[in-house]
């Protein structure tokens, strides 16, 4: 019989985990051996803070990232295949959104394998919860385009969107490059377009503001450089 692959959300920000996440979490992690991150190191400091009952090392990861061959997923879910239960973790956040752990879940509903979810802070939805922007009809579109003229494209084309359709546009952007994006929103976003950028979700720093354009032009820029950001285009 097979195992059991739990979707497990470990927190945005640096804190105690109890902060974010519910106690019977940590009794889930607790009883499973396998797991399958993103990154091994922040996988280990996450499950030393929540308290296995044993040491780390008798622990067995697997890693799956952007630099996972998509044909070595097979192999991962191997063992569940076998009958263990396995845990997939992102490096933050919730695993399988805007992240690869969606990979295996995909092959393990090819194979038959039950998937539980467990409930945890997702930084998309909390951004959104804060911003005032319209949550009844969103749209999640990941990261922007690398390329300077590429991004411009992609943030006017969301701008059009946000503005006839009244869906909320949330991105987000690798922490190092947050300064320049939103440097190109207020050259070549519209005045009165809605922008919220949260910045920090659920950390002590915290920062979750909404304003048009032409406010944003205004204010002194906020500290976002290699900060997680989550930024949301909509209309006034």
């Amino acid at each position: 019989m097979s195992g059991t692959i739990y979707m497990i959300p470990c927190p945005i920000a640096e804190g105690e985990w109890e902060r974010v996440l519910p106690a019977p979490n940590g009794d889930v992690m607790r009883s499973i051996n396998y797991f399958v991150v993103e990154n091994t190191r922040t996988a280990r400091r996450f499950l030393s803070k929540v308290g296995m009952g044993r040491p780390i090392e008798t622990l067995t990861f697997a890693e799956l990232n952007e630099h996972t061959d998509l044909r070595e997923v097979e192999q991962l879910i191997k063992p569940v295949l076998e009958g263990a239960d396995c845990g997939v973790i992102s490096e933050a956040g919730l695993p399988g959104v805007a992240d690869p752990g969606a990979a295996i879940v995909a092959v393990a509903h090819r194979h038959g394998v039950k998937v539980v979810p467990l409930v945890g802070p997702s930084s998309i939805l909390m951004a959104l919860m804060a911003s005032g922007q319209n949550g009844q009809s969103f749209a999640f579109n990941g990261y922007l385009p690398i390329k300077p003229a590429e991004r411009v494209q992609a943030l006017r084309r969301f701008e059009k969107r946000a503005l006839t359709e009244g869906q909320a546009q949330i991105f987000i952007e690798a922490p190092y490059r947050n300064v320049k994006l939103f440097d190109d929103m207020l050259k070549n976003l519209a005045a009165e377009s809605m922008l919220t950028v949260a910045v920090d979700i659920s950390g002590e720093e915290e920062f979750i503001q909404t304003a048009p354009i032409k406010v944003w032009r205004s204010r002194k820029l906020p500290d976002m450089n290699k900060r997680p950001a989550i930024f949301i285009i909509g209309r006034a």
